[in-house]
């Protein structure tokens, strides 16, 4: 599946494409034809299950396995040239028929009247960033190529290819950007309140 967006040719035509994505943010049209952002799958919940939660990411034969085998809490898609099953649970499950490929966690935890999951996927070049945003819930990482960098007030944390990255709470001030020697490609896990914008702006103190 190829993950580029199509290049919008306007301000305007950027406006759509960041509304798309649920990236509602302040994006220069030169910052947005950089950092990409692609939305894989998402799903609403009423209720989450109880007690520490992980993203656990699962790949599978064929996209009829995945969904076959998917659960209240999962979502199945195709990305990167492979099928891959999203799960939010507790930690060390498996998913018959799947061959795990990471676990992250614990997410921080947050309570809404209703839950949504999105699975991303995003990058750009090196240097590429996102404007400074929140979400009404937590994000995680998991790398395909490239590095990612996330600064929060907290500091910068970075991960390679490979490698997973567990993401802050709701409401954290963050920039995610491209910080390797090639393009980031990532994919991005969100734990959101949904019955709230799904980005907003936001600045470091």
């Amino acid at each position: 599946m190829e993950w580029r967006m199509p290049v919008a040719r306007s301000t305007a035509g950027w406006a759509l494409l960041l509304c798309a994505t649920g990236l509602l943010l302040p994006l220069s049209p030169a910052t947005a034809q950089k950092f990409e952002i692609n939305p894989v799958a998402e799903k609403r919940l009423k209720q989450l299950p109880s007690g520490p939660l992980y993203w656990r990411l699962e790949n599978f034969p064929t996209l009829a396995q995945a969904e076959a085998a998917a659960g209240p809490t999962s979502l199945a898609a195709e990305a990167a040239g492979k099928i891959w099953l999203f799960t939010l649970g507790p930690r060390g499950g498996a998913t018959r028929g799947g061959s795990k490929v990471a676990e992250i966690g614990p997410v921080p935890p947050i309570s809404a009247p209703e839950y949504l999951l999105r699975i991303n996927r995003a990058g750009g070049p090196p240097g590429a960033k996102t404007p400074a945003h929140t979400h009404p819930g937590s994000e995680a990482f998991y790398v395909l190529t490239g590095r990612v960098g996330q600064k929060t007030p907290h500091g910068v944390s970075h991960a390679g290819a490979g490698q997973a990255m567990n993401g802050h709470g709701a409401d954290m001030p963050m920039e995610v950007f491209s910080s390797g020697t090639t393009d980031l490609d990532q994919l991005v896990m969100f734990v959101v309140d949904a019955t709230r914008p799904f980005s907003s702006p936001a600045k470091f103190d």
